[in-house]
């Protein structure tokens, strides 16, 4: 189970973990599923079974607390009979070799407490925002190769303190963009990246909004002492 604030990378996490053990990666999404004719219970339900015909695979469920809510209430909660299923179908899939269940939610604190019991999940991991050198790799990833060397990353990485990888990634697209349509308004010729400075990266980062609150760090902490499972 892997939990934490949009946009901090869970769903790469978990396509990293299926690309390393070189298995098939199968994502589910929730709200596909209620679509299905049968409802989303029976819609689960076939999901599994279709994996189940596959020799590996690694089997992923984005927002999961839109399946895994807590149940009880007067009345109950809309969704308690899809919850009480896909406790029984993680139990099954636990019984087979060479599967894995990941499931992510922003909302950890949303979902069912028999979801998150032992022997249900071995691990409850905290996906959180970039260290320094998760920012600094970010960064990397998103600065054309050619540009790096005339770009003060320390001082980007600095900058981007509290940002997701998310928010990294738009900031470094937008810097780009503004830097052709610079290129385009003076009338050189654009070059991939060609007028790209550590200033035109700071701008960029300047307009770009956090998606993380300083609230939802804290109470992702508190989350991280009370829920997470190593």
């Amino acid at each position: 189970m892997l939990f934490g604030p949009p946009g901090t990378g869970k769903t790469t996490f978990a396509r990293a973990v299926a690309s390393r053990l070189d298995w098939p990666f199968v994502e589910l999404f929730p709200s596909r599923l209620s679509d299905t004719p049968g409802g989303l219970a029976a819609a689960l339900r076939t999901s599994f079974e279709v994996v189940g015909h596959l020799e590996h695979a690694v089997v992923f469920i984005d927002e999961v607390e839109e399946i895994a809510s807590r149940r009880g209430g007067i009345p109950p909660s809309p969704t308690q009979g899809v919850t009480n299923e896909l406790l029984k179908l993680v139990a099954d899939f636990r019984d087979h070799s060479g599967r894995l269940l990941i499931c992510a939610t922003n909302f950890v604190r949303a979902l069912d407490a028999a979801f998150l019991r032992h022997g249900r999940f071995d691990y409850v991991i905290p996906i959180g925002l970039p260290d320094p050198e998760a920012r600094a790799a970010i960064w990397q990833r998103y600065i054309p190769a050619s540009v790096v060397p005339s770009i003060d990353l320390g001082v980007l990485v600095a900058a981007s303190d509290g940002f997701t990888p998310a928010d990294i990634e738009y900031a470094a697209r937008k810097a780009s963009q503004e830097a052709l349509a610079r290129a385009l308004r003076t009338g050189d010729e654009p070059s991939p990246g060609e007028e790209l400075t550590t200033n035109d990266y700071l701008a960029a980062l300047a307009g770009t909004r956090a998606t993380v609150s300083e609230a939802t760090v804290v109470e992702f902490l508190d989350d991280i002492t009370k829920i997470a499972r190593l």
